[in-house]
């Protein structure tokens, strides 16, 4: 009993940790750079992944956002003027997303106060 409790409680505090830095990301990001968390999340696996274009569930998988919650967030960027959308030619059921240079530079300015907030919340 007292292992499943002591479980639970990592857990909890995990959760705690998470939704105490994803609220300070999401604040700063939109005051400095007018970004969700979701919206440099989404931005920052495009540069990371460094290649022309990625298919959007390859993105979903390797975010916490669903495929929907990613669709949305990828027409916010489309809008902004930070990701074009297309469709793959070899299957055409498939979205492929790319970084525009408008998004890559958004990206870049977001990256200090991402990292700054992250060294704010998480080191010791």
């Amino acid at each position: 009993m007292k292992a499943k409790a002591a479980l639970v409680g990592r857990w909890r505090e995990l959760a705690t940790c998470y939704n105490t830095v994803a609220c300070a990301l999401d604040r700063a990001l939109q005051d400095a750079h007018g970004l969700s968390m979701s919206e440099y999340e989404t931005l920052d696996r495009l540069v990371d992944l460094d290649c022309e274009k990625r298919r959007m569930q390859e993105i979903a998988a390797a975010m916490y956002l669903s495929q929907s919650a990613l669709s949305r967030t990828v027409a916010r960027l489309e809008k902004q003027g930070y990701v074009e959308r297309g469709l793959c030619e070899d299957d055409r059921r498939g979205v492929l997303v790319q970084i525009t240079e408008a998004g890559r530079h958004r990206h870049a300015e977001a990256r200090e106060t991402h990292l700054q907030v992250l060294a704010e919340k998480l080191t010791p």
